[in-house]
């Protein structure tokens, strides 16, 4: 079995402050274990003591908690009750910080709890006046910048339907998302910055509205002073003219299923899933992670490098329902050396930073210290997630951010806009792990036989009902698509397609994405268990790995990106060879190493082993609009390598 070595406990005084343990003891536990198996199986009680803790804000208490509990499709929480999600997230109206706004090309703007509720009041107006009604879409395709926060709380605020993609999208990848819904409204950005150039967007709102006529209007935002905000389409209008100062804030009273995201699956096997999310099971699945798993509250400065494409800006906007002020940032994370961003921690005292494992292992290559060159005393934990986060990034954020901090490798997914494994300020860190099953998630390892097991490498399954389950998928009238996605393997039961392990001690260990599983010789192995070790070698940037069918077998093929200047030789081959089987397996070898100039990945910086695939085996991939480089595929591509032994 396995157990990781300790590199962090939190002191006694922080597990005590910390909400956790208040709620914890509030309840009647002693200790975390004995707290979540109340919380999986009494999920009722659980959510209603959770919903009273936080102060949910209900304009209409439940008959009953949970309808259909062996049901996860089926079941109905806080049946019969009404609710606002943006009501919840407006409930402070004061002048402290609500939302602080860095660009990377030094813009810096400040928003108070007042003034966010002024605006969201005024953008509400203005889609009242557009004819916009509760269960109307409204779309973004905006920066990571306070209009796109307002304009999603001004469209929920009255009941409308929010959904989001960056300015980064061509054409063809913004109808593919938003041609499926037809939005009412479409929010969009005149151009955004970065890595030190403007980008210009108007021609894609252009060609957008051009396809979409169903778009009533186009609400464009002056985001870069250098660009008009001119479109062509008559259905244009700024952003100051649209909005109606002065107004008053009201909010539109909603059942708890009632849509409130329009979430889209990353899409690069075919066009996106139209994931739906409701009001009430996402904010109180986001309270129960920020208030007791992250332990934020009104004195955090809480920051996530994210754009509006990836669900982790969702999870982010939801701490304004803590009162913590939201710290944003729009642009190139690596500028300035891979500074800008400890910059922006240092000058606005972050104490939550959040990011990728990605970033987190590219700044270690790089030899960036943040410790070294920033006075960080506010920073108390660090987020990451993405991708599974690597013993040795553990290390580096130790040695490197700060030897005191909570370190949570927290990982979920848009299928349920949440977590199933999180951190927790009453636990230690161990090495390689995540922390800790989230509360009231009944999260299994299954075996190939569909047993549940500990210690060993399998399928992560949820096995009962949970308020973030989605609503459904959008024009998906008999669930059909729904069932297909997420319970055909095991009946009844949420397979969430990762490929995963739960430790003795209670941690989880992602191993990557169950359909990039490599399965040599009929054994399955994690593509995460390879990244660990090759990407350990200072000669080596990134890797992907695939397995390639092979005289009626798979072998594993491994792509890597090498530093400047480095050859990729028999010698580095045997390197890569020796640090793999000396710390995985055999089976784990590759039989062939190649290298490439780039790795393709999602706009939200994941590697697409499954389009590597498809490329190697001359198949089409049929969604090259969702990914953020897909020129690299090129690379991958007929490569005479790969037809020898």
């Amino acid at each position: 079995m396995t157990s990781n070595s300790i590199i962090w406990s939190p002191a006694t005084s922080r597990v005590h402050a910390s909400a956790m343990y208040r709620f914890m003891r509030q309840t009647g536990f002693e200790n975390y274990e004995s707290l979540y198996d109340w919380s999986v199986l009494q999920a009722p009680k659980f959510w209603e003591a959770l919903a009273e803790f936080c102060d949910i804000v209900f304009d209409k208490t439940a008959r009953r908690t949970l309808a259909h509990p062996d049901d996860i499709m089926a079941a109905g929480w806080f049946d019969g009750s009404q609710l606002n999600f943006a009501a919840n997230l407006l409930r402070y109206d004061d002048d402290d910080a609500a939302i602080i706004f860095v660009g990377e090309e030094g813009t810096r703007r400040e928003l108070s709890h007042a003034e966010l509720r002024a605006e969201v009041a005024a953008v509400a107006a203005g889609l009242k006046a557009a004819g916009v009604e509760s269960g109307d879409r409204v779309a973004g395709f905006l920066p990571n910048c306070p209009e796109a926060v307002v304009a999603m709380l001004a469209a929920t605020s009255i009941g409308a339907i929010w959904s989001s993609c960056s300015p980064d999208f061509g054409v063809n990848g913004v109808v593919d998302r938003f041609g499926q819904i037809k939005p009412k409204v479409l929010f969009a950005t005149n151009g955004y910055h970065y890595n030190g150039k403007v980008c210009d967007t108007r021609p894609t709102i252009d060609g957008v509205a051009a396809r979409m006529p169903e778009i009533e209007r186009v609400v464009v935002l002056p985001f870069v002073d250098s660009l008009s905000t001119d479109v062509t389409s008559a259905r244009g209008v700024a952003w100051h003219e649209f909005a109606v100062k002065g107004s008053s804030l009201a909010f539109t009273s909603v059942g708890f299923d009632h849509p409130l995201y329009i979430m889209f699956s990353s899409g690069t096997t075919g066009v996106p899933k139209c994931i739906v999310h409701g009001h009430g099971g996402t904010l109180l699945q986001h309270m129960k992670e920020h208030v007791l798993h992250t332990d934020i509250g009104p004195a955090d400065r809480l920051f996530y490098f994210t754009t509006c494409g990836w669900m982790m800006w969702n999870w982010l906007v939801s701490g304004l329902a803590t009162g913590a002020t939201l710290v944003l940032f729009d642009g190139a994370p690596f500028l300035r050396d891979g500074r800008i961003l400890w910059e922006m921690a240092e000058s606005e005292r972050v104490t939550v930073f959040g990011t990728s494992a990605k970033y987190l292992s590219a700044l270690e290559k790089e030899g960036v210290r943040p410790k070294d060159a920033f006075s960080l005393p506010q920073l108390r934990t660090v987020l990451s997630t993405g991708s599974p986060l690597s013993p040795e990034s553990f290390d580096y954020v130790y040695d490197a951010i700060g030897d005191d901090l909570q370190l949570s490798s927290i990982s979920g997914g848009t299928d349920i806009l949440s977590c199933f494994a999180l951190g927790n300020p009453l636990l230690p860190v161990r090495r390689g792990e995540l922390q800790c099953r989230g509360l009231a998630m009944a999260v299994e390892i299954y075996d190939e036989d569909g047993r549940p097991v500990v210690g060993q490498q399998g399928e992560l399954v949820c096995t009962k009902p949970f308020p973030s389950a989605p609503v459904g998928f959008w024009n998906d009238a008999d669930g059909s698509r729904y069932r297909a996605a997420y319970f055909e393997r095991y009946p009844g039961v949420w397979a969430h397609g990762d490929f995963a392990e739960l430790t003795e001690d209670g941690g989880l260990i992602i191993h990557g994405r169950s359909d990039a599983v490599l399965n040599p010789g009929g054994v399955r192995i994690g593509t995460a268990e390879i990244y660990r070790q090759v990407e350990k070698l200072d000669d080596i940037v990134e890797s992907i790995a695939i397995g390639q069918n092979w005289k009626n077998d798979v072998r594993v093929v491994l792509f890597v990106v090498l530093r400047a200047d480095v050859q990729l030789d028999d010698a580095l081959r045997q390197r890569i060879r020796n640090v793999i089987r000396e710390n995985t397996t055999p089976r784990h070898v590759p039989a062939k190493i190649l290298a490439v100039a780039e790795i393709p990945r999602t706009k939200s910086g994941k590697i697409v082993e499954l389009a590597v695939r498809s490329v190697v085996h001359s198949e089409a991939v049929k969604n090259t609009e969702a990914l953020a480089n897909p020129e690299a595929l090129v690379h991958f591509r007929d490569r005479p390598e790969l037809s020898e032994d």
